[in-house]
């Protein structure tokens, strides 16, 4: 059995991808990974007293993300270490995070760094470091409770294109032509505040459409057909509700399909703007582009990135 003193010294490194779930009428129960990433360096030492976290942020979230309580990783290490009944006593820990993924901007970052902690757990206790479907379905499980949903956390594991329905989900290949436009607003949104404001019940009509383009959508993208997006990405669950407190949305969305984009939605509960497109890099640009500039006649600062799909999920550099 692995105590506390067994851990002192040891290493682990764990990358784990961004994500954009719902993907417009998928909400709660699609997601995309992409290849923006975090990545952790933990290293395991005797704690001093009052001290036993060092942590280290480059990149996004630098002087953010805080060192006790609301640092999504360290809750899920925690939780990960209690789940092996690991007794922390004595022991703290050194960490270097390098973050490619914007806070608080709904492409995932807590998703990332709670599967981050989760495999960083299992890593150093193991076995079961998510390389296998057993284990990686009790990751999946384990995060969701964390999360509290799966949209983000089950692509950030997997990779690829995701549809779950816990603890159910089934993956696909991205292919490399999809580009994803977006637009990363400097506003951040809490998912808190955005799942608040959503409706206890829907129009009738409303679900039936959004039923029929998750339906159609799947189908599309199961049969390598991502023009499919366009449907898919058409939403009467959520994006007109939170419209109501980010106004710029539904402009945003309007001047990406404009520009030709296949389809475009609100990641995660917002505020980034994804736009799809299986164009060229000029047809990339022109859709940044396009956002962009209807962002600034609407007084929303940001900046445009233009990414791919990632179809690898987390995984363990190191240990």
């Amino acid at each position: 059995m692995v105590t506390s003193r067994d851990l002192v010294g040891q290493q682990v490194r764990v990358e784990v991808p961004a994500t954009i779930a719902n993907l417009g009428a998928g909400y709660d129960c699609l997601g995309l990974a992409i290849d923006l990433s975090l990545r952790v360096e933990l290293e395991v030492v005797a704690a001093t007293p009052g001290r036993a976290v060092e942590l280290d942020v480059v990149g996004e979230g630098a002087g953010e993300i805080p060192v006790g309580r609301g640092n999504r990783f360290l809750e899920a290490l925690d939780a990960g270490l209690r789940e092996r009944r690991i007794d922390r006593t004595g022991i703290g820990w050194r960490i270097r995070m390098a973050n490619e993924i914007p806070l608080a901007r709904g492409l995932g970052s807590s998703g990332a760094a709670t599967i981050a902690g989760l495999l960083a757990a299992t890593a150093l206790t193991g076995p079961g470091d998510g390389s296998d479907r057993r284990s990686r379905d009790v990751l999946l499980d384990r995060a969701t409770a964390i999360e509290g949903h799966p949209d983000n956390v089950a692509p950030a594991l997997l990779g690829g294109f995701v549809a779950m329905l816990t603890p159910r989900s089934y993956r696909f290949d991205v292919p490399a032509q999809l580009a994803m436009v977006l637009f990363v607003p400097d506003l951040h949104l809490s998912t808190t505040r955005m799942r608040a404001i959503l409706p206890e019940s829907v129009p009738r009509a409303d679900a039936l459409s959004n039923l029929a383009r998750v339906a159609v959508g799947v189908a599309g993208i199961a049969s390598g057909d991502w023009t499919a997006l366009a449907r898919l990405t058409e939403d009467r669950l959520h994006e007109p509700y939170r419209a109501a407190v980010y106004p710029q949305l539904p402009v945003l969305v309007a001047a990406a399909r404009s520009a030709g984009a296949i389809g475009a939605c609100l990641a995660g509960g917002g505020s980034t703007i994804a736009a799809f497109t299986l164009g060229t890099p000029a047809d990339a640009a022109r859709i940044g582009n396009a956002m962009a500039a209807v962002a600034e006649a609407h007084k929303l600062s940001g900046n445009v990135r233009v990414v791919q799909a990632r179809n690898e999920g987390a995984r363990v550099l190191e240990r």
